[in-house]
């Protein structure tokens, strides 16, 4: 199996990033819309309909503000994404795990060029700029 794995700095509190990840109008302006939850458990949809992508979810793990987890499927891809967050001084520690790729296809650079893409977004989000 093949993992997309990144880590980001944010001079953000670790609040703030944990709120941008599990907020459902915030992760529409860095991600795509979606009907997200922090509850474990919880069934939601990511969409994108310029592209016609729809990804089903449900939340794993919520350990507030440290850890979150959901699956992510879409099209040929059942994977699970975690994000794990430390703080450090005024620095958030940002680690991104996307486990489950069964080979480096299409949909693994995908996903690595994708999530690079949209935490690019989020740094911008983050630093105050519009996204």
């Amino acid at each position: 199996m093949f993992n997309v794995s990144l880590d980001f700095e944010y001079k953000s509190p670790i609040d703030k990033v944990w709120n941008a990840l599990t907020n459902p109008d915030i992760l529409a302006q860095w991600v795509m819309e979606n009907n997200f939850k922090p509850i474990v458990g919880y069934k939601c949809r990511f969409w994108n309909k310029e592209i016609g992508l729809v990804v089903h979810s449900e939340v794993l793990t919520v350990n507030k503000p440290s850890q979150l987890s959901y699956t992510w499927i879409g099209g040929p891809i059942d994977t699970v994404v975690t994000w794990t967050l430390k703080q450090e001084g005024d620095i958030t520690y940002v680690h991104l795990e996307q486990t489950g790729f069964p080979d480096q296809s299409t949909e693994y650079y995908g996903a690595y060029y994708g999530w690079s893409s949209m935490l690019e977004k989020l740094s911008s989000y983050l630093s105050g700029e519009s996204i």
